[in-house]
């Protein structure tokens, strides 16, 4: 499975998953095509790249002035995690997800709890960098779009713990096959 690291990285831009498997599938591209492909603004596609080549899996193609040539090609991380980013776009259809549907802490917290059911504090204390307020809005989230199944424990003081859904467990496999 694919390092929780990885995958907060990914979340980081919304639209980081989509535009890397997109020029995975290519192997480059022009910023006009993709912006045109994945549907963005101009300002977000700008966003996605940034951090794309900030985190190393993307460059700039230097030979780049051809209209056949890409403007943006993958490093060869950036081949790796586009391969990811694929296995998570066709998960992602699979159950019925627009490319857009995660928040920035899904991937993580899916992977989490593919390795069995998980209390709130045990995710919390997993994803570091996460705020409680943005953990549990990425666990409402990913409840409401049915890819984890909330149960309040029989204890005292009550508890809360985590369990993917079928759905999840699609998107759990696809971070499997992925790695």
């Amino acid at each position: 499975m694919e390092s929780i690291t990885l995958l907060a990285d990914l979340g980081r831009y919304r639209w980081t998953v989509p535009v890397m498997a997109l020029i995975g599938v290519r192997g480059g591209g022009r910023f006009s095509d993709i912006a045109l492909n994945v549907g963005l603004s101009r300002e977000s596609l700008s966003r996605t790249l940034d951090g794309a080549i900030t985190a190393g899996w993307l460059v700039r193609n230097p030979g780049h002035g051809h209209p056949l040539r890409p403007e943006y090609v993958p490093t060869a991380e950036g081949v790796r995690v586009a391969g990811t980013c694929r296995a998570i776009i066709a998960a992602q259809a699979q159950v019925g997800l627009p490319p857009d549907a995660l928040t920035r802490w899904s991937l993580p917290i899916i992977r989490l709890i593919a390795e069995g059911e998980q209390r709130f504090n045990a995710i919390a204390r997993a994803l570091g960098d996460a705020t409680p307020r943005a953990l549990a809005g990425s666990l409402k989230a990913l409840t409401g779009l049915r890819l984890v199944d909330r149960q309040i424990l029989e204890t005292y003081p009550p508890a809360t713990a985590y369990a993917l859904t079928p759905q999840g467990n699609t998107m759990a496999q696809a971070l499997l096959r992925a790695a």
